[in-house]
């Protein structure tokens, strides 16, 4: 086995799992109920434009069909996360009157600070 086996198979085992970590992400942002205000849409992006600039690059300079394929997958596994998180903080905007509390109370027991309002 040579060292190019070697990387050509790190390379598709690597991606392989990328692809399963994306789809787990898309899935997490599916069912969040919150509308994935914790997905940072600029860093997906990013993720996108390298994930498609490599997948071109590898198309038409080297011709690496397997390169071009796995990074046009991920690019696409990258915008569907962005389009879902989108349609997730437009289904659920984060109005200032609708922000969660700081420091949730588990039990819905008055804070000191809430008492002292109320009195």
């Amino acid at each position: 086995m040579t060292i190019s086996d070697v990387t050509y198979d790190l390379f598709t085992v690597f991606n392989a799992l990328r692809l399963a970590f994306y789809l787990s992400q898309i899935y997490r942002i599916a069912r969040d109920p919150g509308g994935a205000g914790a997905i940072s849409c600029s860093t997906w992006i990013l993720w996108t434009a390298a994930n498609s600039s490599t997948a071109i690059y590898s198309f038409t300079n080297l011709g690496d069909i397997t390169t071009a394929w796995t990074s046009g997958l991920n690019a696409l596994c990258c915008a569907i996360v962005i389009t879902l998180t989108a349609f997730k903080q437009r289904q659920y905007p984060m109005w200032p009157g609708l922000m969660p509390q700081r420091y949730p109370n588990a039990f819905n027991y008055p804070s000191a600070r809430q008492r002292r309002r109320a009195s």
